[in-house]
């Protein structure tokens, strides 16, 4: 099997792909626009920050299976693999602590103003009354938007460091917050108004877009601090840069709206980088500690792929199964299931999903599938009359 990895990986990782006895391609500086060309007989494409777009899915006739290194899928387009069929797999918790510790990291550097310092220090300046003003964030409320699990190592941390922890997240409730030793907040707008910082943990989707809004920042304290490691569309960014420029916050990024498709490139946005306290050009996930874990868990993806067809931490196939189930219980013999899908099809009915599973002694087995509509009763006393059926029926 030919894989491609697009981004830069460890050795380790190429070399255990390698074990597995595929054929593995290295091209780190491949971007979106250059990832199509290359794509042409590959079986699974590994990425990290790279996008893959829909042109690229297109071009790829043979691919199979699309694996981000990392944890979220919005720079894959999972709408265009999801109608070619094509797999779309993650390793999620991989980077949990190391986005955790660089939420931290901005929140004291944004307090601290710690990238001014160092520039001016630079340039030869010893400005100790400029940045003698930290506020401190001991004894300070931090809002936590979204508790997965990089919003629960933030907390940690957070309280280690004697912080007051307050969350919002849609699955919140008050008995939870109280067992995992948080403040509840019944919505954005009350964390907003409480927090003396806030540090956004949400994943993308059609309703946390752009939901940290101008009325958001509009609620947020003076002199409150943001910080966002998640997905930068989750913020409104001319509503905080209007916060910036007038002063009331101080913000510290890692994630930003329209990224550069590649780890390469330059970066458009000049006016955001010169209101910010503090910024990373999305580094969350990288440090060596989960680089490896992220690079054991890809290993681990593809060579459940290899084995069986099927990439563990699949995000794209149906979660809801609408279907009529329908189990057909048979001897293992040569043809049986070609008559079965012949006689569904005289009713015009497809077939969502099909497992097959032989017993012990491959004498017997038994079929599981979903029908996208109920088979007639007539239909169903044909299957089971059939030579080699031992029982088929509806679940």
């Amino acid at each position: 099997m030919k894989i491609l990895i697009a981004d830069k990986v460890s050795a380790k990782m190429v070399s255990d792909l390698q074990s597995l006895g595929c054929e593995v391609i290295l091209e780190p500086n491949l971007s979106a626009e250059t990832i199509p060309a290359a794509l042409p007989g590959v079986e699974i494409l590994i990425v990290r920050s790279t996008k893959v777009t829909a042109e690229a899915i297109e071009a790829g006739a043979s691919l199979s299976l699309i694996i981000r290194a990392g944890a979220g899928v919005n720079t894959i387009d999972l709408k265009k693999a999801s109608e070619r069929g094509v797999y779309v797999a993650n390793c999620p918790g991989k980077n949990t602590d190391a986005v955790a510790e660089l939420a931290i990291g901005l929140l004291i550097a944004a307090d601290r103003r710690i990238p001014d310092a160092l520039v001016d220090l630079r340039s030869g300046k010893w400005r100790k009354k400029e940045y003698g003003k930290a506020r401190g964030l001991k004894g300070r409320t931090l809002g936590i938007v979204g508790l997965g699990s990089i919003g629960n190592a933030v907390a940690r941390l957070a309280k280690a460091i004697g912080m007051n922890v307050i969350v919002w997240s849609r699955s919140l409730t008050p008995e939870k917050a109280k067992a995992l030793g948080v403040g509840f907040c019944a919505s954005l707008e009350n964390l907003a108004e409480q927090s003396d910082a806030v540090s956004v943990h949400l994943a993308l989707s059609k309703e946390t877009r752009g939901v940290i809004n101008a009325d958001f920042f509009g609620r947020m304290k003076k002199g409150a601090l943001f910080v966002n490691t998640a997905r930068g569309e989750v913020v409104d960014f001319p509503a905080l840069k209007e916060a910036l420029q007038s002063g009331k916050i101080r913000a510290g990024l890692d994630v930003f709206e329209n990224e550069p498709s590649s780890g390469e490139a330059d970066f458009a946005d000049a006016e955001l980088a010169a209101l910010l306290s503090a910024a990373t050009p999305h580094i969350g996930a990288s440090t060596d500690q989960a680089e490896e874990a992220i690079a054991d868990e890809t290993v681990r993806v593809a060579k459940a792929f290899l084995e069986t067809g099927k990439p563990l931490n699949a995000v794209n196939p149906r979660k809801l199964h609408t279907g009529v189930p329908c189990i057909i219980r048979h001897y293992n013999r040569v043809g049986v299931l070609a008559n079965v899908l012949h006689e569904l099809r005289s009713e015009g009915i497809n077939i969502e999903e099909m497992e097959n599973t032989i017993f012990d002694g491959e004498f017997a087995a038994c079929c599981s599938l979903v029908l996208d509509k109920p088979p007639s009763a007539d239909l169903l006393k044909r299957i089971s009359a059939a030579e080699n059926i031992i029982q088929a029926m509806l679940k």
